[in-house]
């Protein structure tokens, strides 16, 4: 009770006489417990609440109450993980909760695409290699999805789209603006895009067939006559480039 009252004058304000009053407490009691010299228990209270402050400090704020009782055991300490649940309350320390980026991605079963591009994501004239991707992004009102499509010769963005679901239809959506963008005529230009399933999809194959591009993940085995942008490196495993049949001519970025 005697640490509740000065509580209250530390936290609202409110002095000792008062309180004492309304709690029917001897002001002459409460002055003499807070005049008192430290107890043992007091004293070990104090030196825990440092080192946990300080094991707290060293994770980055990220250790909670469990992970900081082992470390304090380990220390020598005898102590539970409620009372350092307890003081670490007192003290306004809260373990932060670290995110962990999921990919869009997942990897299905069809076969990986030849890397046309070769790792190289540079072209020296335009529409001659696009990219795509998905992200997510997160909102007050919940997650949302962009698809994307670059010209890597001038990072522009040609399409995009977005949308509550990550699916074929966004990256359908993007492409076909890609394509409008460019006016219609994207021959020979390659796509180039990660190995998720919206990339793979039949939907997607269909769009491609639509701006005569060739869909690798539907299998339709036809080779792209463009050259890269850069010589060729050893191809890459974790992601695909569909081409279209001919050498585009040189638009404007």
């Amino acid at each position: 009770m005697a640490a509740f009252i000065a509580s209250q004058r530390t936290e609202h304000s409110v002095p000792h006489a008062v309180a004492c009053r309304a709690l029917g407490v001897s002001e002459s009691w409460f002055c003499k417990w807070r005049d008192r010299p430290p107890t043992r228990r007091d004293d070990r209270r104090i030196r825990l609440a440092a080192a946990i402050r300080k094991v707290f400090e060293d994770s980055g704020g990220t250790y909670g109450s469990p992970r900081i009782g082992s470390e304090l055991r380990e220390q020598g300490w005898q102590v539970s993980d409620n009372t350092i649940a307890q003081l670490m309350g007192d003290s306004g320390m809260a373990a932060r909760v670290r995110c962990r980026r999921r990919s869009l991605t997942r990897q299905g079963t069809r076969p990986a695409a030849p890397d046309l591009v070769k790792r190289a994501f540079t072209a020296s004239v335009p529409d001659v290699a696009w990219c795509g991707d998905m992200t997510e992004i997160r909102t007050d009102e919940g997650k949302l999805y962009l698809a994307t499509v670059i010209d890597l010769y001038s990072r522009r963005i040609l399409g995009y789209a977005m949308g509550a679901h990550h699916d074929a239809g966004l990256v359908v959506a993007a492409l076909n603006m890609a394509a409008v963008t460019r006016g219609g005529n994207v021959d020979g230009v390659i796509f180039h895009s990660g190995r998720g399933g919206e990339y793979g999809s039949a939907d997607f194959a269909r769009v491609c067939a639509r701006w005569r591009c060739a869909s690798r993940w539907a299998g339709s085995g036809r080779a792209s006559t463009t050259p890269s942008p850069r010589p060729p490196s050893p191809p890459s495993r974790s992601s695909t480039s569909t081409a279209a049949t001919s050498t585009p001519a040189q638009r404007a970025a």
